[in-house]
């Protein structure tokens, strides 16, 4: 790029293009920056998301669990009164 020359305006023209491609290009790496963070949100949200279905998961089984757990009990005192008459 020259700056000092007898071309005088030719050089401007061309100096005022690479300031445009310059705007351009820091445009372009906004938007992706823009691009990256909803991309990040929405793997943050995915996992969020994910980690509060495995909670639901993991109390269902639970719940489950004590249920039979319950159902045993019973079964079980219910056992002893018929077996002690």
């Amino acid at each position: 790029m020259l700056l000092h020359s007898s071309l005088g305006n030719r050089v401007r023209t061309c100096l005022k293009q690479t300031n445009k491609q310059k705007k351009k290009k820091k445009e372009r790496k906004k938007k992706k920056k823009k691009r990256k963070k909803k991309e990040k949100k929405k793997k943050k949200r995915k996992k969020k998301r994910k980690e509060g279905r495995k909670k639901k998961k993991k109390k269902k089984r639970e719940r489950k669990k004590g249920r039979k757990k319950k159902r045993k009990k019973e079964k079980k005192k219910e056992r002893k009164a018929y077996a002690m008459p």
